[in-house]
């Protein structure tokens, strides 16, 4: 669902995170509160 609405990795440079992971961070930062800042680093 959230697919088309996700930018497609660059062709040049660097590889971007995988998108599942900065979906649930924003899930996880939205359900719990907290700052950016603070999210586990995994």
């Amino acid at each position: 669902m959230l697919e088309p609405l996700l930018p497609a990795q660059p062709v040049r440079g660097g590889q971007w995170r995988d998108h599942r992971q900065v979906i649930n961070a924003i899930c996880w930062v939205k359900r719990t509160g907290s700052p950016w800042r603070d999210l586990p680093e995994r």
